[in-house]
């Protein structure tokens, strides 16, 4: 291989790899990511899941699977948007770690909306995997149904956020609580362990969410294929 066959090699390599990098450029993009990591969604529940409108959830929809980050299903008239491999989530995931342990204003974003974060006591993935095994402890999934039905911690009961106030007669009084939801940041596992506590429930979060926790290999159940 000469010198300008190497060079011209290289070059439509890399541009190549740098598709990716261009079709996550656009934080809406990462936030679809995430979303589509707990189950597979039509663009209507994507768009109202990040509070976009349909036509640019659609957009960026079309990014993604140009870039091969997502694919689709059809069902009648329906599509539906799914990662198109784990290694996708796997990026993302990367992409969220590096941001924490070199951009400053992440810890300063978080410091400045999730204000009492540090007063609800979390609980690491391996502590709650032994837990489980050697203590009676109820973990609460709080993200909504369908998710829970796609895939959740094995052992875990689906109370989603918005009926959690309801329903929290449903809960043994007393119970040590555990709640997750769908990654670190998403706040539903929050709101529910101040409600918990609240009402008097020993109650924990969860510092991770159930993908994180899918991709460390630990104990999960799915009740629909």
């Amino acid at each position: 291989m000469n010198q300008e066959t190497k060079k011209q090699f290289k070059s439509e390599l890399f541009e190549q790899f740098a598709r990716i990098g261009k079709a996550l450029a656009a934080p809406q993009r990462l936030e679809i990511l995430e979303l589509l990591s707990q189950e597979e969604k039509p663009v209507e529940a994507v768009a109202s899941a990040i509070c976009i409108p349909i036509a640019n959830a659609s957009q960026h929809l079309q990014v993604l699977r140009r870039a091969q980050l997502v694919s689709i299903r059809r069902q009648g008239t329906h599509i539906f948007y799914r990662l198109s491999d784990p290694a996708v989530f796997r990026l993302w995931q990367a992409i969220r770690e590096l941001a924490e342990g070199r951009l400053a204003e992440v810890e300063r974003v978080v410091a400045t909306y999730l204000t009492d974060r540090a007063e609800l006591e979390a609980i690491g993935s391996e502590e709650l995997a032994r837990k489980l095994l050697e203590e009676d402890i109820t973990v609460l999934d709080v993200r909504p149904e369908s998710e829970y039905l796609t895939a959740h911690i094995a052992g875990a009961r689906s109370l989603p956020i918005e009926e959690l106030e309801a329903r929290i007669g449903e809960l043994a009084p007393g119970a040590s609580i555990v709640a997750y939801c769908r990654g670190p940041y998403c706040v539903f596992a929050d709101d529910a362990v101040r409600l918990l506590k609240a009402k008097g429930f020993d109650a924990k979060r969860l510092d991770i969410g159930l993908p994180d926790w899918m991709a460390q290999g630990l104990p999960t159940e799915k009740k629909v294929a």
